[in-house]
C-alpha cells in the first residue's frame, strides 16, 4: 500500500502540476450528493440508450459495426454543469472498465474527470483533474476555492465508459443543477483523434475546446479506429438536429475508402438536413511525414480523394459544405503529438485554432 500511495503521488507530480484530487476520509454524512443524471449531461445526443451515459442508442447495437457499438459505450465529450458556492467539491463515480489508462494516455484522460469552473468575464478555465486509481472513485476533487458563488463544469472519462456519476459539496453550501442547453450541438463524427487520443484530460480534446471557445453545447462521436463515414452511423447522425455536422474520419480511411463513402454520406446528411452546414476536414499530418515517404503518400493519397469528392458534391449543386486543410492541424515542429499520430494537449489546442475560423463562419452563415 505504501508502495501504491508512493507511485501515485510521483505520478501526480508527472502531470506538470495539474491538481490531482484526494481521497476523501469518513465525510459521507457531511457531504449532499446530486447524481447528475436528476439534470441531464451536454454531448448526451440520445434519450433512449441502453445505458444512461451511451453515446448511441440502444436500438444501434444491431445497426453498427461491433467496434462501433463498443466504442459508443464510452463516456467521450460529455460534461455536466451546476453552481455552488461551495469551497471544496467531491465526486462519487465508477467506470467500465478495469482498463484506467493505455501505454500512450494517462489515466486522467482515459478514466478521470475534469472540473472547469467559469470566471467573471464568461470564460471558462480548468481548476482541477481526478485522476482515478480504482473502477470506483470518491474523492475530493479541489479544495480551498475562493469564496463565491460560480458555474462549473465537469467533463466525463474520453476512453472508458461511466457507470454513475454524483457530484457532491459540503452540506449547507448552495447546489444549483444547471440544465444543459437547448443550443443545436456541433457534432463531431470522427477516429480516435475525435474521440480524445491522447488528451492529458476529458476537457482538452478539440472538440471539448472548440465547445468553450463558441460556447456551444459538443456531440463526440469519435470512435478509435472506427470512423469511416458509415451510412450506418449517419443514420444516427441524422437525428440529431445539429448546428454544423463535422465529418473527420480520413485518419481511419484509405482513398478508395474515400471515394466510395464521402458523397453518399454528404448525400444523406443532406437529404435529413438540407440546411445544416457540414465541414469535411482532411487528415492531420503524421509527424514524420517530413521524413518517411510512406507516411507522406498516406496522408496525400486521402487527402486528393477527399477534395475529389468534395468538389464532385459541390459542382453537383450541393451547398453549406466547409473544407479544412489537413497540413495547418498540427504545427511545422512536428512536438505535438504522443506517438506521431495522435495529438497531445498541444496537438489538440492547435486542431481547435485550425477549425475555430471554419466553425464560427459556419454557425453565423
Amino acid at each position: 500500500m505504501q508502495a501504491r500511495r508512493e507511485f501515485l503521488a510521483t505520478a501526480g507530480s508527472m502531470l506538470a502540476g495539474l491538481a490531482v484530487s484526494r481521497p476523501v476520509q469518513g465525510c459521507s454524512d457531511e457531504i449532499a450528493w446530486a447524481d447528475v443524471r436528476d439534470w441531464g449531461l451536454e454531448g448526451r445526443g440520445f434519450a433512449d440508450t441502453a445505458k444512461y451515459f451511451d453515446r448511441l442508442p440502444g436500438r444501434a447495437e444491431s445497426v453498427v459495426r461491433d467496434a462501433v457499438w463498443s466504442l459508443s459505450r464510452h463516456s467521450a465529450g460529455m460534461m455536466v454543469r451546476f453552481r455552488t458556492d461551495a469551497t471544496q467539491i467531491h465526486v462519487d463515480y465508477s467506470v467500465t472498465s478495469s482498463r484506467l489508462a493505455m501505454p500512450h494516455m494517462p489515466a486522467t484522460g482515459v478514466s478521470g474527470l475534469d472540473l472547469y469552473a467559469e470566471d467573471e468575464q464568461g470564460n471558462w478555465k480548468w481548476v482541477a483533474v481526478v485522476a482515478p486509481s480504482e473502477q470506483s472513485t470518491n474523492k475530493v476533487v479541489v479544495s480551498g476555492l475562493r469564496p463565491g458563488t460560480r458555474n462549473y463544469a465537469i467533463y466525463l472519462p474520453l476512453y472508458n465508459g461511466t457507470e454513475h456519476l454524483r457530484a457532491g459539496v459540503p452540506r449547507g453550501a448552495q447546489f444549483t443543477p444547471i440544465a444543459p442547453r437547448t443550443q443545436a450541438p456541433i457534432v463531431f463524427y470522427g477516429t480516435s483523434i475525435t474521440h480524445g487520443a491522447c488528451a492529458s484530460r476529458p476537457g482538452m480534446p478539440h472538440p471539448a475546446i472548440l465547445g468553450r471557445r463558441l460556447n456551444r453545447p459538443v456531440i463526440n462521436l469519435g470512435f478509435s479506429g472506427n470512423g469511416q463515414m458509415e451510412l450506418e452511423v449517419g443514420g444516427f447522425l441524422q437525428e440529431l438536429d445539429a448546428a454544423v455536422y463535422v465529418i473527420d474520419c480520413l485518419p481511419n480511411m484509405k482513398a478508395e475508402e474515400v471515394r466510395a463513402r464521402a458523397v453518399p454520406l454528404v448525400r444523406q446528411l443532406r437529404t435529413a438536413r438540407p440546411d445544416t452546414p457540414i465541414v469535411l476536414v482532411e487528415d492531420r499530418s503524421y509527424s514524420g511525414s517530413w521524413l518517411i515517404d510512406g507516411q507522406r503518400e498516406r496522408n496525400h493519397s486521402s487527402r486528393v480523394a477527399l477534395r475529389e469528392e468534395y468538389q464532385r458534391l459541390l459542382d453537383s449543386g450541393v451547398d453549406g459544405l466547409s473544407y479544412i486543410d489537413g497540413e495547418g492541424l498540427l504545427g511545422e515542429d512536428r512536438d505535438d503529438t504522443t506517438d506521431g499520430s495522435h495529438p497531445s494537449d498541444l496537438g489538440f489546442f492547435r486542431h481547435a485554432d485550425a477549425m475555430e475560423p471554419v466553425l464560427r463562419k459556419a454557425l453565423a452563415g
